[in-house]
């Protein structure tokens, strides 16, 4: 496990059993939370962090399940790093689809698995586990408002949508010929053969009116995940009362933003997660 420190070696707590504590920020990279190299994560916790004020911010990275890494997260851990300051952030690897395996649900399992780490691990690293926010983009997000929606014990508090796929059946008839057979792949059939799963992994079905605070961002011209997706999830949310928040950015394509909207899109998010993570 590697260990990038941003400053002094942290202090020991307090001792008090309030979660109070004096210590500094660190950078914890490579953290195992399961046997697959790939199980990897990354955390970043705040300074002068405690077991009550100390938020929870889970990111995942995307490429269609079965590309990408952690790594692409890096502007968005640098962004909301400064913009929230009082969160932990986690950003994540899992298991992607090869031809040898890890077909879906793996990815979901593996987002699961993370995800009690994190719980179980609130006091070694000091944050509130009841107070998280998750998000993702492209295939992140899919998997971030899949857990949100459908696997939560009421401790996710708000979900972040960058352009992430919403119905599986609806993106797969989208896609061209080759897409689609990778598709066919992942899913272990198409929407013909295989419905009940295109269905149970898509979380535009799993939208009720209790679902968690959600932010959707996308653009207008991305030509992987089409922007009528977001427009299906931002109009159920609105049917069902739950807040929301829905941002289009015009001209922008799949995943790769001028630099000015990409800023605008972190510091959207961050206004919502403060406003909606308490």
């Amino acid at each position: 496990m590697a260990l990038v420190m941003t400053g002094m070696v942290a202090c020991k707590k307090s001792g008090d059993g309030t979660g109070t504590t004096n210590l500094t920020a660190e950078d914890i990279l490579n953290v195992a939370y399961g046997s697959d190299p790939l199980q990897k994560m990354d955390i970043y916790l705040p300074a002068a962090r405690t077991k009550t004020s100390t938020k929870v911010l889970i990111l995942l990275h995307g490429g269609a399940w079965m590309s990408g890494d952690k790594a692409d997260m890096a502007s968005a851990v640098a962004a909301f790093k400064t913009l929230l300051p009082d969160y932990a952030i986690f950003n994540l690897n899992y298991r992607l689809a090869t031809t040898s395996g890890n077909l879906w649900p793996t990815q979901l399992n593996d987002l699961n698995t993370a995800f009690d780490f994190i719980a179980s691990h609130a006091d070694h690293y000091t944050y509130n586990k009841n107070l998280i926010a998750m998000g993702g983009a492209s295939a992140g997000a899919h998997l971030s408002l899949l857990k949100a929606y459908g696997n939560n014990n009421g401790s996710i508090k708000a979900a972040v949508d960058l352009f992430g796929p919403t119905d599986m059946k609806d993106l797969y008839n989208f896609s061209n010929s080759s897409t689609q057979l990778l598709m066919g792949f992942f899913m272990s059939g198409t929407p013909t053969s295989n419905a009940a799963a295109y269905t149970a992994a898509s979380p535009l079905f799993l939208v009720s009116n209790t679902a968690v605070p959600t932010i959707i961002l996308h653009g207008t011209a991305d030509n992987v995940v089409p922007i009528h997706q977001s427009d299906s999830l931002s109009n159920r949310l609105m049917n069902g009362g739950v807040a929301s928040a829905y941002h289009k950015y015009p001209g922008e394509i799949h995943g790769v933003w001028s630099a000015a909207n990409s800023a605008d899109a972190f510091a959207k998010v961050a206004a919502f997660l403060t406003l909606h993570v308490k």
